[in-house]
């Protein structure tokens, strides 16, 4: 399930909402109105081997983090 940010355009709050399907509508937790606006995430993936934009990953050398031993696992992007 997707987490999405939000702001409310009325009082200004920001906030973060599981979205269930195809909900569209998300009420302010804090003033209860459904004018809000989602917010672009800043995050960013890895997938296949490849950046976002299509160039090819650095390659890791092992050593890492200690949560692995390849250098690949989330904690040590």
């Amino acid at each position: 399930m997707p987490i999405y940010e939000y702001t409310c355009t009325k009082c200004s709050h920001q906030f973060e909402e599981i979205v269930l399907g195809a909900q569209s509508e998300v009420a302010c937790p804090e003033c209860g109105s459904p004018q809000t606006q989602k917010l672009m995430s800043r995050c960013r993936a890895k997938m296949g081997g490849t950046t976002p934009a299509g160039q090819a990953a650095p390659v890791t050398s092992g050593g890492g983090c200690s949560g692995c031993s390849g250098g690949s696992c989330a904690s040590c992007g």
